[in-house]
């Protein structure tokens, strides 16, 4: 009988075949969701969708783009945030 926990769908069931040839079933968290711009709320290219503890195994440079605001601002928000920047100086 399933643990009364794994009944919900908070968990996702994945079918693992053993090596007994017995296909079962294992539960797994979801994954979180896509990161969002902070400007224009598209989803960011270039940012991993992972739990916390693989995402800490992910070198720094593979978690986000290697650009100004990278993994917070989207392409063209970036564009558009270093433009102000350099207008208001």
């Amino acid at each position: 009988m399933v643990r009364g926990m794994f009944k919900s769908r908070t968990f996702r069931r994945v079918f693992v075949k053993t090596p007994g040839a017995e296909t079962k079933i294992h539960y797994r968290k979801r994954k979180p969701s896509k990161a969002k711009c902070g400007g224009c709320g598209v989803e960011l290219k270039g940012v991993p969708r992972e739990r916390p503890y693989k995402m800490q195994n992910i070198p720094k440079t593979a978690k986000r783009p290697e650009r100004p605001f990278g993994g917070v601002l989207c392409s063209k928000c970036m564009r558009k945030e270093i433009v102000v920047r350099s207008r208001s100086e």
